[in-house]
C-alpha cells in the first residue's frame, strides 16, 4: 500500500467518482442501495440474473422500479405497479386504479437489465389464438405483513417473450427457479416459467428448459411417485422428474413452494438438477441431480421466456406465479442456499 499523500489523495478522489458514477446509474435504472435480493444473491456467485419477474417483491436489493402493469377493463387505462420502500409491491395503488373496473395484469416487467419484459402471450402450435390475461385482483396474499397480489393462472392464460436479451441459447448453462403455491395446480400441460423456443412451436426434445410444477403424469408427462404435485423440467417433448420414465421423485407438499431447475453445459450424456423446497421455512432437497436423458444432450435451448404456458403454446395448466428469475450459468450450491434463505426471509404468507 502506498504511504504518499497525493497517492492517497488520488484514490480517495478516483473512489468518489466511482461512487458518483454508479449512483448515476442506479437511479436512471430505477435502483437504489438496499438490502440484498434473490438477483444480488446470483450475481455476488459469479452467475447474475438475466430476467427477473415477480407481481409481490422486488428481486434486487436496489430495485425501485414498477414489478408489473395492470390494464382496466372499461377504458383500457394502464398503470405501472412500483414497489414501496421496503421492496413489496403497492397493492394500494392497484387497489385505487381497479376500484371501479375490473383489472388484468398486461406486463410483468423485468427487473434485469436485461429488460426482458412478459406480455400476454401470441397464438402457437397448440393454441392458434392469444392467450388470455390472468385477473390482476384474483389471488391475494400476505408477504412480509403487506397485502400483494399473485399471477393467478386459470387455463388458457399465458406470458411470453420471443426477442430476449441475454437468455441461455444451444447447450448454455442455466439455473431458474419460480415461487410458487403449492395448493393451485392441475395435471395438464404446462405450467412452466423458463427457456421456449422463439417460434411458438413444438421444435422437438432440447429445444426447451423451464421449471414446472403441478401433476402431470401419462403419456410425455413423467410425473413421480404418489399423485403429486412435483417440479419437473419441461424441454420439449416431456415432463422429466429424472432422466427417465418412471422418475418415483417425491412429491412436494408445501403452501408455498420454491422450484428450480439447472441445466449444466456438456457432451452426452450431460448434467442437470432439480431443486426445491418450503418457501416459508427450512432448506432446497435436490430431487434429482444426474445425466440428462436420451437426445436431450447437448441441449438446443432458444432463448425465449414462458410463464404458464407450454413452448408450443399450450395453456390448459393452471398454477400461481409469485416471483422468478432466469440466471445466466449454473449457480453452485452455497449460491442456492442463500437465495432460499432469501425467499424465506420475505415472509410468504406472514
Amino acid at each position: 500500500v502506498s504511504k504518499s499523500p497525493k497517492m492517497a489523495i488520488a484514490l480517495l478522489r478516483i473512489g468518489a467518482l466511482l461512487l458518483m458514477q454508479f449512483h448515476c446509474y442506479t437511479v436512471t435504472m430505477g435502483y437504489t442501495a438496499k438490502s440484498p435480493g434473490p438477483c444480488d444473491i446470483f450475481a455476488s456467485g459469479g452467475t447474475p440474473c438475466v430476467a427477473a419477474h415477480s407481481t409481490v417483491r422486488a428481486l434486487f436489493g436496489a430495485y425501485v422500479g414498477a414489478l408489473y402493469q395492470v390494464m382496466r377493463k372499461k377504458d383500457g387505462s394502464m398503470k405501472d405497479i412500483t414497489v414501496l420502500a421496503g421492496g413489496y409491491a403497492d397493492s394500494k395503488a392497484q387497489d385505487d386504479f381497479c376500484s371501479s373496473s375490473d383489472c388484468i395484469i398486461h406486463r410483468i416487467y423485468d427487473q434485469s437489465p436485461q429488460a426482458n419484459h412478459l406480455d400476454i402471450a401470441p397464438p402457437g402450435g397448440a393454441h392458434r389464438a392469444k392467450d388470455a390475461p390472468v385477473n390482476a385482483t384474483a389471488d391475494r396474499l400476505i408477504i412480509g405483513g403487506h397485502p400483494v397480489y399473485s399471477a393467478f393462472f386459470e387455463g388458457g392464460m399465458g406470458y411470453r417473450r420471443d426477442n430476449t436479451t441475454g437468455i441461455a441459447t444451444g447447450d448454455a448453462a442455466e439455473t431458474v427457479y419460480m415461487v410458487t403455491s403449492g395448493k393451485h395446480y392441475n395435471n395438464r400441460c404446462c405450467f412452466d416459467y423458463g427457456n421456449a423456443e422463439t417460434d411458438n412451436l413444438d421444435d422437438g426434445a432440447g429445444t426447451m428448459e423451464a421449471v414446472y410444477f403441478g401433476n402431470a403424469k401419462g403419456g410425455l408427462n413423467h410425473g413421480g411417485a404418489g399423485k403429486g404435485p412435483w417440479i419437473m423440467a419441461d424441454m420439449e417433448n416431456a415432463l422429466w422428474g429424472a432422466n427417465v420414465v418412471k422418475s418415483n421423485e417425491e412429491p412436494i407438499l408445501h403452501d408455498f413452494v420454491t422450484a428450480m431447475v439447472k441445466g449444466d453445459t456438456g457432451a452426452p450424456p450431460g448434467h442437470w438438477a432439480i431443486k426445491g423446497g418450503d418457501a416459508q421455512a427450512g432448506s432446497l432437497k435436490v430431487y434429482w441431480d444426474g445425466e440428462r436423458a436420451p437426445r436431450y444432450a447437448p441441449m438446443k435451448k432458444q432463448g425465449a421466456i414462458i410463464l404458464g404456458i407450454g413452448g408450443d403454446n399450450s395453456d390448459h395448466a393452471i398454477g400461481t406465479f409469485y416471483e422468478g428469475a432466469m440466471v445466466r450459468g449454473y449457480s453452485t450450491d452455497e449460491t442456492d442456499n442463500a437465495v432460499q434463505a432469501n425467499i424465506v426471509a420475505a415472509s410468504y404468507g406472514k
